[in-house]
C-alpha cells in the first residue's frame, strides 16, 4: 500500500491514534523535515498543538546515507555500534561529523520556531511523527532525547516503517504505532507516490498555521 504523499500519510496514520484525539495532555511532535506535514495532519485531526522535535543523522563519510548515528536536542547521541564496528570508523570522525550537524540542528531551531520557545512535555503524552521508519537511528535519538524532558508517555508514530526497526523502537518508547510495516521494506520512499523533499519555508508555514489563534 502507497500513500500519495506526506499528507495522505499522515491523515491515514492519525485514523490509527484515534484513542488520543480530543484530549489536553496530548502534544504532537514531528521530526523535520518529512515528518512535518505528517505530524501537522494527525495533529490536525486529533486536534492536539504541534511542535517540532530535532534530530539530525550522522552519516558515515563517503556515504552519507548510511546512519551511523544521530544527534537530538539536548545533546543527545544514539550511535549504531553495528555500523561503526564493520566499517571501523574512529571515535574522532564520529565527533567531527556530529559537531557539523550539531550546528544545522541549531540553525533548523532557531529557523522554524521563529522566537517560539520549546515546548513544555512534562506530564503529556508526546507523539513522536515522522514520515517512516528504516534504520530508526534518528527516532531513536528523538526518543532518547525527550525522554529526559520528563512526559509522561512516548508514542513513536509512522506511515510506514521497517518491521525490525518498529520492534526496536517497541522497546524504547511506551508505544509504537506502525501503520503499514511491508516486508521485505526497501526504504521509506519507496511507498511514497511523492516523497519530493519537504523544504525549510514548509516546515515554517505548518508550524506558524499551527500555532496561529483560533
Amino acid at each position: 500500500m502507497r500513500f500519495r504523499d506526506r499528507t495522505d500519510a499522515g491523515r491515514r496514520l492519525a485514523d490509527k491514534l484515534n484513542q488520543y484525539a480530543g484530549r489536553d495532555d496530548v502534544i504532537v511532535l514531528a521530526l523535520p523535515r518529512g515528518g512535518v506535514p505528517v505530524g501537522a495532519e494527525v495533529a490536525r485531526a486529533l486536534g492536539a498543538p504541534l511542535d517540532v522535535f530535532l534530530v539530525r543523522k550522522l552519516g558515515v563519510p563517503g556515504h552519507e546515507e548510511l546512519a551511523m548515528g544521530a544527534i537530538a536536542t539536548g545533546g543527545v547521541r544514539v550511535l549504531n555500534r553495528d555500523v561503526l564496528d564493520q566499517l571501523h570508523i574512529p571515535r574522532e570522525r564520529v565527533d567531527l561529523v556530529a559537531a557539523k550537524e550539531m550546528e544545522e540542528l541549531t540553525r533548523r531551531e532557531a529557523a522554524y520556531r521563529d522566537g517560539r520557545p520549546a515546548p513544555d512535555v512534562r506530564g503529556k503524552t508526546a507523539i513522536l511523527v515522522d514520515d517512516g521508519l528504516a534504520t530508526g537511528a534518528s527516532m531513536k535519538a528523538a526518543v532518547a532525547a525527550l525522554r529526559d524532558l520528563g512526559p509522561a508517555q512516548i508514542v513513536v508514530a509512522v506511515p510506514v516503517g521497517a518491521p525490525e526497526t518498529c520492534q526496536e523502537l517497541g522497546e524504547m518508547a511506551d508505544a509504537v504505532v506502525c501503520a503499514e510495516t511491508p516486508d521485505p521494506f526497501y526504504a521509506v520512499g519507496s511507498w511514497y507516490a511523492d516523497f519530493d523533499q519537504t523544504t525549510d519555508a514548509e516546515v515554517r508555514d505548518l508550524l506558524a498555521e499551527a500555532h496561529a489563534p483560533a
